[in-house]
């Protein structure tokens, strides 16, 4: 596998797993949890558990290495992604279906490239177009299939709300994914998780039993946390707009376990929604963009290697041990090969 492909490795990964996370999160709504509690706990369980695990790969706390430049975007990303998203998304569960709601879930990617395209300005194809076109017509089809119990009214409302702020919120983190993933992730899941659980509280929610404290805790840690890890990654290499078309698949591995696991019901609409929106991942999937580009001077830190964009000296003793991760500087650089708008290819077409 070549360096191109890989980088979507992470978008899939954590596809996989917040897929999974959706239809079990259905589950326990359907226990009688309070949607406002549940997400706090699951944000919490995401973030309490990457900060103990940040604390172990790191032998103790490190502070945060995200510069000051930066933090206003993080701000926002927690506020849209961290609050917003989830609470909408656990109201939309509560009057939706598990199946639908994972395929109306796919909207998120549109709404993510367009942000990318029309307000950071991310170069977009004819390709990626076309496939976000497809996962649109599946959409509707599903919403105009007659299931007006489970596609119409307040419930898809809220997860197309859902999927809006974490569109705003993947733009915003793409600002910050050069930083160390784990910490990202993990403050957005525990001020997420502790504003969803106040207002969970405040509102008269009743604390859940034992069993189901601790399965919201791990479904969040596994579903929301080491998912939003990889997302990071994946934002870092392969920018916004494309990291919302590989992390599609998400809605598929949900759909696909609220049937065969949970054994809720399907129609022919419901397949040929699945079916358009499959063909518009696959595009995405084969997506290949190769130009001559310009790199501009740029001085940043991260995880790299010493590869053909990261020819640099050091002011330091170097072990020779890659990757690793201090503050480096970018000269002038133009040459051509295929390529995302990843955290060195954010250029103008």
């Amino acid at each position: 596998m070549n360096a191109l492909h890989r980088a979507a490795l992470p978008a899939l990964g954590a596809a996989l797993l917040f897929g999974a996370s959706t239809p079990l999160a259905k589950q326990l709504v359907g226990g009688g949890l309070s949607p406002f509690l549940l997400a706090g706990l699951l944000y919490l369980g995401s973030g309490g558990g990457l900060l103990l695990l940040r604390l172990l790969r790191d032998r103790g706390w490190r502070p945060a290495d995200l510069p000051r430049a930066e933090w206003p975007w993080m701000a926002g990303a927690i506020v849209f992604g961290g609050v917003l998203g989830p609470l909408l998304l656990m109201l939309g569960l509560a009057h939706t279906t598990a199946a639908s709601a994972s395929l109306l879930l796919n909207f998120e990617s549109v709404l993510t490239a367009v942000l990318a395209w029309l307000v950071f300005r991310e170069n977009a194809d004819r390709r990626i177009v076309l496939g976000m076109l497809l996962i649109v017509a599946g959409g509707a089809v599903l919403a105009w299939s007659g299931r007006s119990a489970a596609v119409l009214g307040w419930g898809p409302l809220a997860l197309l709300g859902a999927c809006l702020a974490w569109a705003i919120d993947t733009n915003l983190t793409r600002k910050v994914s050069a930083s160390d993933a784990v910490w990202v992730a993990g403050c957005k899941g525990l001020v997420a998780g502790a504003v969803n659980t106040g207002l969970g509280w405040a509102l008269g929610a009743a604390w859940p039993s034992g069993a189901v404290l601790a399965s919201a805790l791990g479904i969040g840690f596994v579903g929301y946390g080491l998912s939003l890890v990889l997302f990071v990654l994946a934002l870092r290499g392969l920018g916004a707009a494309r990291t919302g078309a590989y992390f599609s698949v998400a809605p598929f591995v949900g759909a696909a376990i609220a049937v065969l696991v949970f054994g809720e019901p399907t129609t022919g609409a419901f397949w040929m929604a699945a079916a358009l929106m499959a063909a518009g991942v696959w595009l995405h999937l084969t997506e290949h963009h190769a130009h001559a580009h310009t790199h501009v001077a740029l001085e940043h830190a991260h995880r790299h290697k010493h590869d053909g964009h990261h020819q640099h000296a050091h002011d330091f003793a170097w072990d020779g041990v890659e990757p690793h991760t201090h503050p480096h500087p970018h000269v002038p650089l133009q040459h051509s090969h295929a390529h995302f708008p990843d955290i060195h290819h954010r250029h103008g077409h």
